[in-house]
């Protein structure tokens, strides 16, 4: 029995799993990693702990949150994939979080729109905070749904995850999203550093969009590189596929390697984070039309395999 469900009503059909990727492939040397402790310094002059799933030669590099890496290593970990864990960023709580639960509970909102699961995070504590009021949710994807299951279990039907669009992108939500009445009022809880596509897109169709920059994101990327343990980033050089989730996760990572030739591939979780690798210039870059753990997946073997082509 599935843990929760999204109302048929206003669910568009999901296509078929496609990955994409660019066909342009330079190696790297392979390094050995050291089988000792390595840290790196953080943009705040704390550090963090680079860690891997054993000893042997990393094959792919994990870059998000310290603590939220694990489900995609245990993923890897089942096609014996080895992982070298190196956080590019950290979340913080944005400037209208604290506004957040008095907007619940005051407004009756047609719509909550949610684009990330770290954006359905915050929301959900925040929801939790205003006493858990009645609420129709919007998501871009299933990766982001399933932030919802556990609350799903426990909120008496006040929570109703109700509408995915056809392709899990913020654009592609904006024009798909079903009007309710004349006037539509949606609260879309946000990233500070998240563009205005799709407060832009609703408004252009009529929606009354109130923003909430309720987290943001800190990265690693003004980190000079030669503060940086030099074995760590040795092993993630040496690694054929680095994993990115976000914009800012693939702009701390060009930062990190403005000095070196490095040009192996980017396996991305979505389209919008593969477009920033893209204009960034990164040329082996790979990524599922639909984002989420599953197609990531592929798209990470996918990127292997072309790899273990070139040594053959």
């Amino acid at each position: 029995m599935a843990l929760f469900s999204v109302s048929s009503l206003y669910s568009s059909p999901s296509p078929r799993l496609q990955l994409h990727r660019q066909h342009f492939f330079f190696l790297s040397q392979p390094i050995t990693p050291s089988p000792s402790p390595t840290t790196a310094s953080s943009a705040t002059d704390s550090t963090f702990t680079p860690t891997s799933s054993s000893n042997s030669t990393h094959k792919v590099v994990v870059t998000r949150e310290r603590g939220k890496n694990s489900k995609l290593i245990t993923a890897l970990a089942k096609h014996e994939i080895n992982c070298l864990e190196l956080p590019l960023i950290e979340h913080q709580r944005g400037a209208d979080f604290d506004r957040l639960p008095s907007a619940l509970s005051d407004n009756a909102f047609d719509w909550v729109v949610i684009t990330s699961p770290e954006a359905g995070s915050v929301f959900l504590e925040a929801w939790r905070a205003a006493g858990m009021p009645r609420v129709r949710i919007g998501v871009v994807g299933s990766g982001t749904a399933s932030i919802f299951k556990e609350a799903l279990q426990s909120s008496n039907q006040s929570l109703d995850v109700a509408f995915t669009p056809s392709k899990a992108t913020g654009k592609v939500l904006a024009t798909e999203l079903p009007k309710i009445g004349n006037k539509t009022t949606i609260l879309y809880p946000a990233s500070a550093k998240a563009s205005n596509e799709i407060e832009e897109g609703l408004s252009s169709r009529g929606f009354e969009v109130t923003r909430m920059n309720t987290y943001t994101t800190v990265n690693y990327r003004q980190v000079p590189v030669q503060h940086v343990d030099q074995m760590v980033l040795k092993q993630a050089l040496a690694a054929p596929v680095v994993t990115v989730a976000s914009p800012s996760s693939i702009r701390a990572w060009k930062n990190l390697i403005a000095d070196s030739d490095w040009s192996n591939s980017i396996a991305c979780i979505g389209e919008t984070t593969a477009a920033m690798a893209t204009r960034l210039g990164f040329r082996n870059v790979y990524h599922p039309t639909q984002p989420g753990l599953e197609g990531w997946v592929e798209s990470i073997l996918e990127a292997l395999g072309s790899y273990d082509e070139l040594l053959r």
